[in-house]
């Protein structure tokens, strides 16, 4: 009988503790939504919190944040990766613990590009500027307001996302002080891309800028690299802080592979 009742209480205390963490880790994670003026619509995202937010020794500390874009397909991967380099459960430090804001989309076409391409179909194209000011200044100031933040912000993007990135990095009055463009789709209005980079103010430079680029030879994307390469080193060539700006080949990764090592690598290199 003496064994039945601890075997019954070790099997009671396991089921509390598991419990306890799921519900630890449930405070973790959560959506939100907000109705935006600039884009006249309600837009919805997840939020990501570090292990520490509800630790009561932490209640004073403040968090950096990540805007993480196209956030459906990518913030899992994100928090992972995120959790991995930062968490005090694993001891890594190689960044802080980090908010992370993963907004999803309504209009892809529409948000992430900030010029129109002329098409033979009827196209939303252009949206990027309107996006990034219901970013800027409706959503960031909603985040700062409801949750412990520092101002110490991170944008990241894939493909499209990564086109809206770069731009958002060659605006000088941009509120993010890092840039993860992951395989960025700079074929897209390439002249405006060129003229806006001969317009750049030495002021951008002092942000950091990570491009991480997909090995594309031999399919539709391979043009899109050469791109790559050609952008940063327009950058170089007019950068005085050549430290804050890489980019990198992922030779055995794809366009639709990239994000997970993307995502490592430009983490470890804007945190160094």
């Amino acid at each position: 009988m003496k064994h039945t009742i601890i075997s019954l209480f070790a099997l009671l205390f396991g089921l509390q503790s598991i419990i306890s963490q799921n519900e630890t880790d449930m405070l973790t994670e959560s959506r939100f939504a907000i109705n935006s003026t600039i884009l006249n619509e309600e837009r919805t995202g997840f939020i990501s919190l570090p292990d520490s937010y509800h630790d009561s020794t932490s209640a004073d500390t403040t968090y950096p944040i990540i805007l993480l874009l196209d956030g459906y397909v990518h913030f899992k991967t994100a928090a992972g990766v995120v959790h991995f380099l930062s968490s005090s459960r694993i001891r890594n430090y190689l960044m802080p613990e980090t908010i992370i804001i993963a907004v999803e989309n309504v209009d892809r076409e529409r948000d992430l590009t900030v010029t129109k391409i002329k098409t033979k179909r009827e196209n939303t194209m252009g949206g990027g500027r309107d996006f990034l000011n219901f970013i800027e200044t409706e959503l960031i100031p909603y985040i700062d307001k409801n949750y412990r933040t520092e101002p110490t912000r991170t944008l990241i993007g894939h493909s499209l996302g990564g086109l809206l990135t770069v731009n958002a990095y060659m605006d000088a009055d941009s509120i993010f002080d890092a840039y993860i463009a992951i395989d960025p789709s700079l074929w897209w209005d390439d002249p405006m891309m060129t003229a806006k980079v001969g317009a750049i103010t030495p002021a951008v430079f002092h942000k950091k800028l990570f491009i991480a680029t997909a090995n594309q030879v031999e399919s539709r994307y391979e043009k899109n690299k050469k791109k790559h390469d050609r952008f940063y080193n327009l950058l170089g060539s007019k950068s005085d802080k050549k430290a804050n700006i890489k980019i990198k080949t992922f030779e055995d990764e794809n366009h639709r592979t990239v994000p997970l090592r993307g995502l490592y690598d430009g983490l470890k290199f804007i945190n160094q």
